[in-house]
C-alpha cells in the first residue's frame, strides 16, 4: 500500500469477489468484477436490487467490455448470483468501452418482451454512438495527424496509432439503439433507496457517479479511484479541450457529500475517506501542473512532457493515454495564462512559459 492509500480506509480489503460471483456491499447492493486485457486488469460492476416499472429485479450499474471471457463471467452471474429475477435496468457511468461494452448485450440476456433500458447521461449517450460508428477524427489516420502536430515523431508508435481503426467498436460492438437521459441533480429510486446524479467531467464528457441517501453510498465511476489518478487526455476530436482543470473542478461535487460516505470505485476495492481522496487528487494535478511549467522554460510540445510526467517504458497503449495526458496539463497551464502556444516551422505545437 502507498502512502496516499494509507490515508484512506477500506473495509472489504479482506478479499475480492470470486470471478462470475457477487459480494454483498450492504442490503441490496452487491459487487461483482470483471477482467481486462489491459494493464488495468479489473473492472467492478454493481448490481443494485430493484423494482423497476412493476417488476422485481436488478439494476446493473456498468458492463464490462464485450469479450468472451466477460460474457461467460456475466452469464454465470445471471444464472447463479440473481436469485432468479431479471435484470429490469441498465445504467452506465460514461462510454468508456469497460462500462457501455456490454449493454445491448446483456439487453438480449433477459428472456420475454421486457427490455431493460439503458440510462445514461446525453453526452455519454452521444459519445458511445459516435465512437461506436468508427467516425473520422476518432481513431486511425485522424489521431495520427493529431499527435504528429504535438511532437510525436517515432515511426512504430506513429504505425501503430494508425492502425488503431475500430478500437472502441471491438470493445463495444453494438450499442442499445435507445436510451433514458439521466442528469446532474437528478434523484433515481432504485430498491429502498434514492439516488443522485453527481455530475462530472475532464474523464468523459458527461459521466454519471451516484450517491444513495439512506445507504451514503457512492457509486463513484471513474471519477474517484483510490489507488490511481482517473485519466484526463486531450484527444483528436477535440483538440483544444481543458480537461484537467475540468476533472479538478468537478471532484469537488462530491465535497457537499458526507464525508464517511463508502465509496464504489470502478477500479481498487470500496474506500472511506472520500473528501481526502478529492484533496490527494487535486494535490497530485497541482505538482504535475508545477512539474510541467518547470520544463516549459524553453519551447517543449507534448512529445518532450511525455517522458517527464511518465518515468517508465510505454507501450503504444500507453503512450495513447500518457500523451494524451501530458497535451492536458500542457492546456491547462496555456488556458491559465502561465504557458503560451506556438505553432512552429515544423508544423509541431509548443508551449513556453508565458
Amino acid at each position: 500500500m502507498n502512502p496516499l492509500e494509507a490515508e484512506l480506509d477500506y473495509p472489504f480489503a479482506d478479499a475480492l469477489p470470486e470471478p462470475g460471483r457477487k459480494r454483498a456491499i450492504a442490503p441490496g447492493i452487491d459487487w461483482i468484477r470483471k477482467p481486462l486485457p489491459f494493464a488495468l486488469d479489473h473492472i467492478n460492476l454493481w448490481l443494485l436490487r430493484d423494482r423497476f416499472e412493476g417488476r422485481d429485479g436488478w439494476t446493473v450499474v456498468d458492463c464490462g467490455i464485450a469479450s468472451e471471457t466477460t460474457r461467460t463471467l456475466w452469464q454465470q452471474v445471471i444464472a447463479n448470483e440473481l436469485e432468479g429475477l431479471p435484470i429490469v435496468r441498465i445504467l452506465c457511468t460514461h462510454t468508456h468501452p469497460d462500462h457501455l461494452g456490454n449493454a445491448a448485450w446483456l439487453q438480449r440476456q433477459v428472456p420475454g418482451d421486457h427490455v431493460p433500458p439503458l440510462w445514461m447521461t446525453l453526452g455519454e449517450y452521444a459519445m458511445g454512438r459516435v465512437l461506436q460508428a468508427a467516425l473520422p477524427g476518432t481513431d486511425g489516420p485522424g489521431i495520427v495527424a493529431h499527435y504528429a502536430r504535438h511532437g510525436l515523431t517515432d515511426p512504430m508508435h506513429l504505425e501503430k496509432l494508425g492502425q488503431r481503426t475500430g478500437y472502441f467498436s471491438k470493445l463495444v460492438p453494438d450499442m442499445p439503439d435507445s436510451y433514458r437521459r439521466i442528469a446532474a441533480g437528478e434523484s433515481i429510486a432504485i430498491g429502498d433507496d434514492t439516488w443522485t446524479v453527481i455530475p462530472g467531467f475532464g474523464h468523459s464528457p458527461e459521466h454519471a457517479a451516484l450517491h444513495a441517501q439512506r445507504a451514503n453510498i457512492v457509486i463513484s465511476g471513474d471519477m474517484l479511484l483510490p489507488r490511481i489518478s482517473t485519466n484526463v487526455s486531450v484527444h483528436a476530436m477535440e483538440p483544444e479541450a481543458n480537461p484537467v482543470q475540468q476533472f479538478v473542478d468537478s471532484i469537488g461535487h462530491f465535497l457537499p457529500l458526507p464525508a464517511d460516505a463508502l465509496v464504489l470505485p470502478s477500479h481498487g476495492r470500496p474506500f472511506r475517506r472520500m473528501h481526502r481522496r478529492v484533496e490527494q487528487l487535486r494535490e497530485h494535478h497541482d505538482a504535475r501542473l508545477g512539474e510541467v511549467l518547470e520544463h516549459c522554460v524553453e519551447p517543449r510540445s507534448a512529445a518532450d512532457i511525455v517522458p517527464i510526467m511518465f518515468r517508465r517504458p510505454l507501450d503504444s497503449h500507453q503512450l495513447f493515454f500518457a500523451f494524451g495526458e501530458a497535451l492536458a496539463h500542457l492546456h491547462a497551464l496555456w488556458y491559465a495564462g502561465s504557458l503560451r502556444r506556438e505553432r512552429e516551422a515544423d508544423g509541431v505545437y509548443r508551449f513556453a512559459r508565458a
